[in-house]
């Protein structure tokens, strides 16, 4: 995803609707949304004192393309960066710091390893940098200069009119227990065991070697990425596609989320379950871009296998079955503390609304958050976060979700005499939700009007399971 960075198609799509939203504005648009996706590009342009394009560069990707745009967040992007300004808010939003004043046969790329003279010489006269030792590659800093970000409002004439923290996963991590024993590297670019030689001539064993594999959850846009390889001037190889996919979905699976089933009794003639989703990430769950979204799907069979109750099943379209959101793009699900009805669902997501208090998913349009129930990391106290984490809506009151995650009790009405029910639930994700999806649909242009091909065919597929859990009950 960092190598494509410049190539994904729902980036195309969501920068082509903000244009077309607020044309005025189109040039600081384009520059700010290149800043992190086409950082080698940007920030080139911004030492020239003009600003980063988007579709100039990526009209098509199928031939000889503008490298320094197209080749997304390259290695020697991140390893020039300097750490004078970590965790300063200057550095965020692509506030990297990088030396433009060296001659560049004399710049430095940092690396948290120590390197001999012999091998200093060959990497100088292969790529032109000095190779320095630095550990503050692995501080979480590091990765909160691109992946912390806010977004202006802005009205038909182009004016801001409201700040938005449209991803802030360092400050969410900053707000946890995890910043005393875990860095966003030590998840996303996890340690080797062994030590490792990290150069190809004259490698040497290293010890604490991270792997750059960047994992994250986005395995639907890896998939897209490799089907549309050919339109999208994709370079990675299918296999390896594939094996990221297939790690990817092992993290999500193994270092994401928990559920267990605390409680499941029968009251008279219906069933009580209460279900503990637990948060393991270091963040809230989803987090970052505001189109991701968790959900918990539950299904009661009784013994013939009839099902008796269903709440959160994903549709073949990409939506799901029950949430007011799906169904009608100015409404939305609550927070539940209890689900007695099918048509509830319990969904972990942010709700964007405009100044005028519409639901939208138009970053440049949204204001605030009417709904943020995502799953809280262990540590985070919810009574005490600033505005930028907060949560909003029903879960805000919530005393069963806070630290660490959530309960949610079912209640579930059964039929007369006796038998069982099994009670399965399922923890569900997608990177891109659908109501993110569809509503790109009323802009026609190539990057919207192609993102709705790619979605409408991979939509039944854009679900990653984190979690199940599952009692059978007698009554």
């Amino acid at each position: 995803m960092m190598a494509n960075s410049a190539r994904d198609p729902y980036w195309h799509a969501a920068v082509r609707r903000e244009v077309m939203d607020h044309p005025v504005a189109r040039a600081a648009i384009e520059d700010k949304c290149s800043t992190c996706h086409m950082p080698m590009h940007r920030f080139t342009e911004a030492q020239r004192g003009t600003q980063g394009k988007v579709f100039d560069n990526v009209a098509d990707l199928t031939i000889a393309p503008h490298a320094l745009a197209s080749d997304g967040v390259s290695c020697t992007v991140c390893h020039q960066i300097q750490p004078g300004n970590f965790g300063d808010p200057a550095s965020y939003e692509g506030g990297f710091q990088v030396d433009t004043t060296t001659p560049p046969e004399q710049r430095v790329i940092y690396g948290p390893h120590a390197v001999d003279a012999g091998r200093r010489h060959i990497m100088q006269s292969a790529t032109s940098f000095q190779p320095e030792e630095s550990t503050h590659l692995r501080a979480s800093e590091m990765c909160a200069t691109c992946h912390t970000l806010f977004t202006q409002a802005l009205d038909a004439d182009g004016n801001a009119v409201g700040e938005l923290a449209e991803q802030v996963p360092y400050l969410e991590w900053a707000h946890s227990a995890y910043r005393e024993t875990n860095s966003c590297q030590s998840c996303h670019m996890p340690e080797l065991p062994e030590e490792t030689a990290i150069s190809s001539v004259l490698g040497e064993p290293r010890p604490q070697f991270s792997e750059h594999v960047f994992l994250g959850g986005n395995t639907f846009m890896l998939g897209l990425l490799n089907k549309h390889r050919g339109e999208l001037g994709v370079q990675a190889l299918p296999q390896e596609f594939e094996t990221l996919i297939r790690r990817t979905r092992e993290h999500l699976s193994t270092s994401t989320a928990r559920l267990s089933i605390e409680s499941a009794r029968v009251i008279g003639q219906e069933l009580v379950v209460d279900v503990a989703v637990t948060n393991l990430a270091g963040h809230k769950l989803p987090t970052a871009y505001p189109s991701r979204r968790v959900w918990l799907h539950v299904k009661a069979t009784d013994s013939t296998g009839h099902v008796v109750f269903e709440s959160g099943a994903l549709r073949a379209d990409g939506s799901i079955a029950g949430n007011d959101n799906d169904s009608d793009a100015g409404t939305y699900e609550p927070h539940y503390a209890a689900i007695e009805s099918a048509d509830q669902v319990q969904i972990y997501e942010p709700i964007l609304v405009d100044a005028g208090g519409r639901v939208t998913t138009g970053l440049l349009s949204g204001v605030r958050y009417a709904k943020d129930n995502r799953l809280l990391p262990a540590g985070f106290d919810k009574a005490s976060a600033g505005d930028d984490i907060a949560i909003r809506g029903a879960a805000a009151e919530d005393e069963d979700f806070g630290s660490g995650g959530d309960r949610v009790q079912y209640r579930i009405p059964l039929s007369r005499g006796s038998g069982s029910v099994t009670f399965e639930v399922r923890l569900l994700y997608q990177a891109i939700g659908f109501r993110w999806a569809a509503n790109l649909e009323a802009y026609d242009s190539l990057e919207t009007n192609r993102f709705a091909r790619y979605y409408a065919g991979g939509a039944a597929s854009s679900s990653e399971e984190l979690a199940v859990a599952g009692r059978t009950i007698g009554y």
